[in-house]
């Protein structure tokens, strides 16, 4: 069954402007069941990396030719050659009057090809980044809080007194994860789905992207790095858990990063304080296969174990991401730890507002847990903070503090 996704009206409102629209993601977000639901009657052309398709890569042009638009052309980086192609195709249909949302193209990694469509098709192409399903996906939603939070904080309560909330299965939630394949199937399969997305995603993706020769060893590291999830970077410690350089760690996280399996957020910093920790924080994409990583066997396996709160901390970071992208708000994100110990689990930053974010696995937050942003707000007396929220287990929204609002984890 499909499930409408929060990017679509983006997405086909990016067709309308842009000759090229590129839309990028892990792999099996759901990009090409989106594509083939939205275009119907688009060519659609799959590549495949041991293929070359009706010579596209050896004669791209020719294949163009053979394929007039609108088209799609599904994980592009496999030809990479018609990048340059594409390019000579829109500028000439472009000088002729050809209408926009000539080419849709799809990738699963933000290596050189992606890299490449952005330098040479800048100005001609927009860009979409899709992940797993959020909770409004899942619950059949199409209202994001994040919006009414972030245009009207001070209203922001009244406004979820008519709100809707997602099922409160927050272990379930955590424990299969977020990917559209794994949400039909039952618990004693989810395993089965993750171990063979890891022996694909190690086996073949890592392997052609960053040319990795050990991949028994890659794929310790992607075990290891999923224990790690929600806690700042320190490559040493990386290398030494499987004896790698630090220069190594560095680069496979950057590998786990280019094909949207792991998301880094900076460090926040200011003039008034330099005392600051200026690690990366790292966030695994999706909290199922971490889960899978643990040897979690139910969802109710993750109630007692160490992992549950990074895990929470790492869903709600991706699922304001989410929302963020499918409203296509301009945001920054940063974590912020002062030399203190202080910390803020999440720092929006848009219009030069900052809105900070704490994550917590409690039903009765206290003002003990508003320290961090308490904290924040004394180290940038100048900068513009605005309300401040805990995302908790609480089941109702309620004021914490006259500048921090505890809001449930399944609001929609």
């Amino acid at each position: 069954m499909y499930r409408e996704r929060l990017q679509s009206a983006r997405l086909l409102r990016l067709t309308e402007f842009f000759p090229v629209t590129v839309v990028s993601g892990a792999r099996q977000v759901g990009k090409t069941t989106l594509l083939k639901h939205l275009f119907p009657h688009h060519d659609f052309v799959v590549f495949d990396a041991s293929l070359d398709l009706e010579g596209a890569r050896r004669d791209p042009d020719l294949f163009l030719r053979n394929h007039p638009p609108p088209l799609i052309l599904d994980e592009i980086q496999y030809a990479p050659e018609l990048v340059s192609a594409i390019k000579r195709a829109v500028d000439r249909d472009t000088a002729s009057g050809a209408a926009v949302g000539q080419y849709i193209l799809t990738g699963s990694q933000q290596w050189q090809v992606l890299k490449t469509l952005s330098e040479s098709l800048a100005g001609r192409a927009a860009f979409l980044d899709l992940q797993g399903f959020s909770l409004q996906e899942m619950a059949g939603s199409t209202t994001c809080w994040i919006t009414e939070w972030l245009e009207n904080p001070t209203k922001f309560f009244e406004w979820t007194k008519t709100a809707s909330y997602a099922a409160n299965n927050l272990q379930s939630w955590l424990w299969k994860g977020f990917m559209p394949g794994i949400q039909a199937l039952p618990d004693d399969l989810t395993g089965d789905f993750w171990a063979a997305y890891h022996r694909t995603y190690v086996e073949r993706d890592a392997r052609l992207i960053g040319d990795i020769q050990d991949w028994h060893e890659f794929g310790r590291f992607i075990g290891l790095i999923t224990a790690l999830t929600a806690q700042e970077i320190n490559y040493s410690q990386l290398g030494r858990e499987i004896g790698i350089t630090p220069q190594t760690s560095k680069r496979w996280l950057q590998i786990l990063e280019a094909t949207f399996q792991w998301t880094a957020l900076p460090a926040f910093s200011g003039n008034s304080i330099k005392r600051v920790s200026s690690r990366p924080k790292g966030y695994l994409s999706d909290t199922g296969l971490a889960c899978y990583h643990a040897r979690l066997s139910a969802p109710k396996m993750l109630g007692s174990h160490p992992l549950f709160g990074a895990l929470f901390e790492t869903a709600m970071v991706q699922e304001l991401r989410k929302q963020t992208a499918a409203l296509g708000i301009a945001a920054s994100w940063y974590h912020w730890r002062s030399a203190g110990g202080a910390e803020v689990d999440l720092i929006l930053e848009k219009d030069d507002n900052l809105h900070p974010f704490e994550f917590k696995l409690t039903t009765n937050p206290t003002r003990r847990d508003c320290s961090g942003i308490a904290a924040f707000r004394a180290a940038y007396p100048n900068r513009r903070i605005g309300m401040g929220a805990i995302v908790c287990a609480v089941d109702r929204p309620r004021w914490i503090m006259d500048d921090v609002l505890a809001i449930p984890w399944n609001l929609l």
